[in-house]
């Protein structure tokens, strides 16, 4: 027996809908690449929104079904085209600026984009392989001055294309199943792999995204989205804050730590998302140039790498601002736990409590987590014993984009992360390393992760990689990378061992350190230890 409960798709045009009815008044402000702030309201956006699906349509010849691609920065257009695009029944296919010229290429052709929107400063990248692009018929220029000159073919200019258009447009009916978006893994292993969102997926990622166990948004908030539009739908944020009702802030390309103080001062900002990275930036700038009035920011969601205790302590010490950690991988839409504490916590130590908020955290509602031992079978919840991370749930992924990649999933159906980790009695996971990035020295497992969350508590250090060299006696023994916050203050490799010896056994402390001027990174933001390894590997390390 059925319940007898209307039919309601879950689909991008619901969030849409109900974001201009209830909260047409809230604001989306960008600030652009060549500084010139814009500011508008989610009323004004739907209706420019109804302009672009009538364009897609009309002008584009864009069906239900089809790939576009986006290649911008964040900004109210940028959030046009991932409602727009959608809403008619195409495919809202977010391209990575920062993967090489020729990964893009491949996405693309591999995605079969009929249309590439691209902001006009990101345009040189796809001049150069514009030539190799198989199935783009049209090119669509954002914020480009009148006179802007390109070799991209077929180009047309955003506002003109709005221009010629009503703003009137009814929505088709949509099954909640069918896709509505796509994003490419950052191919750190092998070529990049498409993961294809569905309505629902994304409308239950964002319903409880927003929520108060996760990034806890409402309508009194003003959220800055660090977090590109171009990495995994932006976390989901274009979404839940017009569900929530919250102002959205986009920075574009202005993304360095004094920039995104400045935003958040300017306009008021009391939440954000972001990498480490990001934020290490922002809290040595706060530390080295102190704001005169503290900032309206009270927290911020961190995902995409492990966030540093010293880091959640710094930020909360000296700022008063809260840093609460995520998981989740493009595979699973992006987000699928979060840590943060609960009554029973009160009573522990600060210490206590910030080893507990280190953690990755507890999955959402919609998502199951076990961690799987080299047999087969799944670990005790003790945050002690380890194991491979599996996934499932309501946005994760079942399949790769015209790509099998059997291996990637269980014969009853979990998707295996990759990632090594611990889930504790109360469900709190912790991930310890990746499985291609855990260290094996002398038949003894080694984190990568953790020693490089000890290294960067340092006093004097800013960044901090570990990766596994070979070694004749023990087969592997770790090395570490290192980024100094001062290069005139230098540290000597005694002292980092001496400063990890109060947390980890001898075997477990590198013994050989490389001092760089930055870390090599991913298209995301990651240490990207693969080009460490290789680098190692050719004596160009350092």
């Amino acid at each position: 027996m059925q319940g007898l409960i209307q039919h309601y798709p879950l689909t991008t045009n619901a969030i849409l809908e109900f974001g201009n009815r209830v909260f047409h008044h809230k604001r989306i402000i960008s600030h652009l690449p060549g500084g010139e702030r814009h500011e508008y309201t989610f009323g004004d956006m739907y209706l420019r929104t109804k302009q672009l699906a009538n364009a897609l349509h009309d002008r584009l010849g864009i069906e239900r079904g089809d790939m576009v691609g986006t290649f911008a920065w964040n900004h109210g257009p940028h959030v046009e085209l991932y409602y727009g695009i959608s809403g008619i029944g195409a495919v809202c296919h977010t391209i990575n600026i920062r993967l090489s010229a020729p990964q893009i290429e491949y996405i693309i052709n591999h995605s079969e984009d009929k249309v590439v929107f691209v902001d006009a400063t990101l345009v040189p990248l796809l001049e150069r392989i514009a030539p190799q692009l198989e199935t783009v018929r049209h090119y669509v220029l954002l914020h480009a001055p009148a006179d802007f000159q390109t070799t991209l073919p077929n180009t047309l200019h955003y506002e003109d294309l709005l221009a010629e258009q009503p703003d009137e447009y009814e929505w088709p009916d949509i099954d909640e199943n069918e896709a509505c978006g796509m994003c490419y893994t950052s191919g750190t292993t092998g070529l990049p792999k498409g993961v294809l969102y569905s309505h629902r997926s994304t409308y239950l990622h964002a319903m409880t995204i927003l929520s108060p166990n996760a990034a806890n948004i409402d309508a009194n908030d003003v959220t800055l989205l660090v977090v590109p539009q171009f990495h995994v739908m932006a976390w989901g944020y274009p979404y839940l804050c017009l569900l929530a009702g919250s102002d959205m802030v986009m920075p574009s390309s202005n993304l360095q730590p004094a920039a995104l103080i400045k935003i958040i001062q300017q306009e008021g900002v009391t939440t954000a998302n972001g990498v480490p990275t990001i934020w290490l930036g922002v809290y040595q700038e706060l530390k080295k140039n102190p704001p005169a009035e503290p900032l309206t920011l009270r927290e911020y969601v961190v995902g995409g790498s492990a966030l540093p205790k010293s880091l959640i302590r710094g930020f909360e010490d000296d700022f008063g601002i809260r840093g609460v950690h995520a998981w989740g991988m493009t595979e699973t839409s992006p987000l699928g736990t979060i840590s943060r504490l609960q009554r029973k916590h009160e009573r522990l130590s600060q210490e206590e409590q910030l080893t507990i908020r280190a953690k990755q955290g507890i999955a959402f509602p919609g998502v199951e987590l076990r961690v799987v031992g080299e047999d087969g079978t799944a670990v005790p919840r003790d945050g002690k014993e380890m194991g491979e991370l599996q996934v499932r749930g309501a946005w994760t992924i079942s399949s790769y984009f015209k790509t099998l990649n059997k291996e990637s999933f269980t014969a009853d159906g979990w998707f295996r992360t990759g990632d090594v980790s611990t889930i504790d009695a109360d469900g709190y996971m912790e991930i310890k390393d990746r499985t291609k990035d855990l260290i094996k020295s002398g038949g003894e497992w080694i984190s990568s992760v953790a020693l490089e969350s000890a290294l960067m508590a340092h006093p004097r250090v800013r960044e901090a990689a570990v990766v596994a060299i070979p070694d004749d006696k023990w087969i592997e023994r770790p090395l570490a990378s290192v980024v100094l916050l001062d290069a005139t203050e230098p540290v000597t490799e005694k002292e980092l061992a001496d400063f990890l010896s109060t947390d980890f056994v001898s075997y477990q402390i590198p013994r050989d350190y490389v001092f760089l001027q930055e870390v090599p990174k991913t298209s995301v933001g990651k240490f990207d230890k693969k080009e460490i390894r290789r680098q190692y590997a050719e004596g160009t390390l350092g």
